[in-house]
């Protein structure tokens, strides 16, 4: 850094407000993807399969260690949808066997 880096000196200081802001949108993601998958009762590995995603990264995304770009958000959208169309026929399946 330079001595007279203003820049460099405020944002050392202050920290950088857009990738705080990034970091906060992950999380929300994240936490919304969480929380689709339980109101579905699917699980991390079942969200992997579709995207055929090792389930380690899944978790890393869950837990907002991972930058979502916008054609991941719409991959999760996506595969959530899957995971509810298959619930929803298993759901189905169920009550015609009742």
């Amino acid at each position: 850094m330079k001595e007279n880096d203003f820049v460099s000196i405020w944002l050392e200081e202050t920290g950088n407000p857009a990738i705080e802001k990034l970091e906060q949108l992950n999380l929300e993601v994240a936490d919304k993807t969480i929380k689709a998958l339980a109101e579905k009762d699917s699980t991390e590995n079942d969200l992997a399969s579709i995207l055929d995603i090792n389930p380690d990264e899944i978790k890393r995304w869950l837990i907002g260690r991972h930058v979502f770009s916008i054609k991941t958000i719409n991959e999760i959208n996506c595969a959530l949808g899957e995971i509810l169309t298959k619930n929803t026929k298993q759901q189905g399946e169920f009550q015609q066997i009742k």
